[in-house]
């Protein structure tokens, strides 16, 4: 089955969305530590946040909604880094909380959560 008639073809990852109580001020936090920008066309409902033309990482929704699903979300960003534990030092600077460390044999990652509590990960290839 080749890749332009499989049963993904004319699918493409168009954004990652999170849930907020509040999206602007957890869009803005995000944009600053990716170096994104933030776009809001909808009033703070709904806003993106693009990534920097050097950025490997894709488009960014945060989306109000009343009452955000408590607890450790089902889906999150897996952000790989060049430095690790430097980036780690970096964004728990800018607000992120550590929630543990992890690895496995030749892999190591750190479980963050933004300022709004959504976890994500953080990891490097070990000898990386």
């Amino acid at each position: 089955m080749s890749h332009s008639s499989g049963p993904a073809a004319g699918l493409s990852l168009g954004m990652v969305t999170v849930d907020s109580a509040d999206p602007v001020p957890l869009a803005r936090w995000w944009a600053g530590v990716t170096g994104g920008t933030v776009r809001d066309e909808h009033g703070g409902a709904f806003v993106m946040v693009v990534p920097g033309r050097r950025a490997a990482l894709p488009v960014l929704g945060f989306q109000r909604v009343d009452d955000p699903t408590p607890g450790k979300n089902r889906v999150h960003l897996d952000l790989g880094a060049d430095d690790r534990l430097g980036w780690s030092r970096r964004l728990q600077e800018a607000g992120a909380t550590l929630v543990g460390e992890h690895a496995l044999p030749g892999f190591t990652w750190s479980v963050l959560a933004d300022p709004q509590g959504n976890q994500f990960c953080l990891s490097q290839p070990d000898g990386a």
